[in-house]
């Protein structure tokens, strides 16, 4: 029976899926819906709190060294008085040397103000010695200089007045030809004074501007003769010098402008004079440039450029000239001015005077032929900066390219061999300088300056009675503000002479004779003793090698000299 209604129902289901046939019911029911009900009562939030589980961290003693290192700072020792230290108007040094050299020294200045400036001073030294197998060699020497300046808010005000009268004798030949002291005597004198005013106004919108006016005579001795008193070295020299500057932002704008004229007149043309190998010579020198710069800083001043150019109008010659030289620097600033690099590039004009080459050389003739020193270009660059507070130092190199450079020859035309001419040269001129200092406040401080020339010349086998190398070497020492020690050495090698002939050590170049001159090492002392604020006492030991070295060839210098004396301030 089951399995019967089993078949019936596959016979059907069979059937439904091949025929696809409707079926139709119809039928009578009754269907109940249940009645809706409001449910009683207020709507509620049921809230499931989950649990939280308790997490516990055991405590962990870690501990780990630390290094700190701290700096030491030296403390500002600020120095507290109940007053500033009295200032003196007046000192006076007094000595006396070896040679019968006598010394004197007046200085007077005014003490503190802010407004007000002035002052004057006297100096004398000479001697009446002689050096060994060489004509009277007595020299004096005496200096006068007057100054005051006026400072105010907004502007200085201010001039100098000099006065210097040198004597000196041409001793660089030998004694035996018998010569008397007036045949070899010469004097210089130098009179000049200069007035400026500058002003300083703070605000940047307004031009800062300095105006200078400079005039000088300068003077050699008058001959014996007075019908030949024309016969002498007279030099008139004016300037006018002008300077503005005007920031704006980082930059500054600068502009010089400057006019110079020296005159220089010996003898009278068209009359001969007492000796009849004397030339007469009037040369008329005049000089204007114009120097615009831009100056700028960057980078919180550790960056700083300049850049401009130099107009010069040289009046020297009858042909006028014009030289442009330009004008730019770099400077960089490293560490806070630990370290600071700088290169740049320049050049000038210098302007040829009497005064400026004897002030070199004063065994010079008066019939020197002066020429302007046209430095066509100089590149330089180099660093600099501080190692420590009492620690500074400076690297440096030049070249550059140096027209009528002068240099000084034995004069075998107008004197018998103890003076001196000046002869130029084309040069181009290397220099390698170096110079570190210290100072430890006023107790103790030192300075050492090394430099290195080489020259190269056009006509001339080497640069006449110029040092390849020299050597600075200077030091101070305070002792208890008792004893004060000073140290000086000056060192020079390879200077050369040109001389007119054969002779022992005198090599023969380029069809020239050149003699090298000794090495030089001049080495000073001195000592003074303060015996209270007012009074001191001091000696002075000069050249203590005791070389008789030649600062010009057949010129040597004293050899071993003390001097001593006393100093005063009133």
């Amino acid at each position: 029976m089951r399995k019967l209604g089993i078949i019936i129902v596959a016979i059907m289901a069979v059937n439904a899926a091949v025929a696809q046939a409707d079926v139709t019911l119809t039928g009578r029911g009754t269907r109940e819906v249940e009645k809706a009900y409001r449910i009683a009562g207020t709507p509620q939030i049921i809230d499931t709190t989950i649990p939280i589980a308790t997490v516990d961290y055991p405590l962990l003693q870690l501990q780990y060294e630390t290094q700190t290192d701290v700096e030491r700072i030296d403390p500002v020792s600020i120095r507290t008085v109940d007053k500033l230290a009295k200032l003196y108007h007046t000192y006076i040094k007094l000595g006396v040397g070896t040679e019968l050299m006598p010394l004197g020294e007046i200085y007077f200045d005014a003490t503190r103000s802010r407004k007000f400036l002035y002052g004057a001073h006297l100096k004398h030294l000479s001697s009446f010695g002689n050096i060994p197998d060489r004509a009277p060699a007595q020299f004096d020497r005496t200096r006068f200089g007057l100054y005051g300046t006026i400072n105010q808010r907004k502007y200085t005000f201010g001039g100098n007045l000099h006065y210097n009268n040198q004597g000196l004798h041409y001793y660089g030949i030998s004694d035996t030809l018998g010569l008397v002291k007036d045949s070899t005597a010469q004097r210089y004198s130098d009179f000049g004074m200069d007035v400026f005013y500058a002003s300083h106004k703070k605000d940047s919108a307004n031009l800062n501007y300095r105006v200078g006016i400079v005039y000088n005579n300068y003077g050699s001795k008058k001959p014996l003769e007075k019908d030949f008193e024309d016969w002498r070295a007279k030099e008139n020299y004016f300037a006018i010098e002008t300077r503005g500057e005007y920031l704006l932002g980082k930059e500054v704008y600068a502009a010089d402008f400057n006019i110079r004229y020296n005159g220089y007149k010996y003898g009278v043309i068209g009359i001969t004079g007492a000796d009849s190998l004397d030339t007469s010579i009037v040369r008329n020198n005049t000089i204007v440039n114009f120097k615009p710069t831009i100056t700028t800083t960057l980078q919180d001043n550790r960056f700083k450029a300049k850049i401009g150019l130099d107009l010069v109008i040289d009046g020297a010659t009858d042909k006028v000239r014009a030289h442009l030289y330009p004008i730019a620097e770099l400077k960089y600033s490293m560490f806070n001015d630990i370290f600071i690099p700088y290169i740049g590039i320049r050049g000038g004009l210098t302007q040829g005077t009497f005064k400026g080459l004897t002030t070199e050389n004063e065994f010079l003739v008066p019939t020197i032929i002066m020429e302007n020193e046209h430095k066509a270009i100089d590149f330089y660059g180099g660093f600099k900066g501080t190692m420590s507070k009492r620690v500074s130092f400076n690297i440096g190199a030049n070249f550059a390219n140096v027209k009528n450079m002068g240099m000084f020859i034995t004069d075998t035309i107008n004197s018998l061999g103890n003076k001196f001419n000046i002869i130029y040269d084309t040069a181009n001129v290397a220099t390698i300088e170096g110079s570190i200092s210290y100072q430890l406040r006023e107790k103790f401080k030192f300075d050492a300056i090394g430099r290195f020339h080489s020259y190269s010349l056009i006509n001339n086998s080497y640069a006449w009675n110029k040092p390849n190398l020299e050597v600075i070497l200077r030091g101070s020492y305070n002792l208890f503000e008792k004893f004060l020690f000073n140290l000086d050495l000056n060192m020079e090698q390879g200077r050369r002479a040109l001389v007119h002939g054969p002779g022992e050590n005198i090599t023969f170049e380029n069809g020239q004779y050149a003699k090298k001159l000794n090495f030089i090492a001049d080495a000073n002392f001195s000592v003074e003793y303060r015996y209270n604020p007012r009074i001191s006492a001091f000696v002075q030991l000069n050249n203590i090698a005791s070389q008789r070295y030649m600062r010009w060839y057949e010129a040597p210098v004293q050899s071993f000299q003390v001097l001593g004396g006393v100093t005063f301030r009133l």
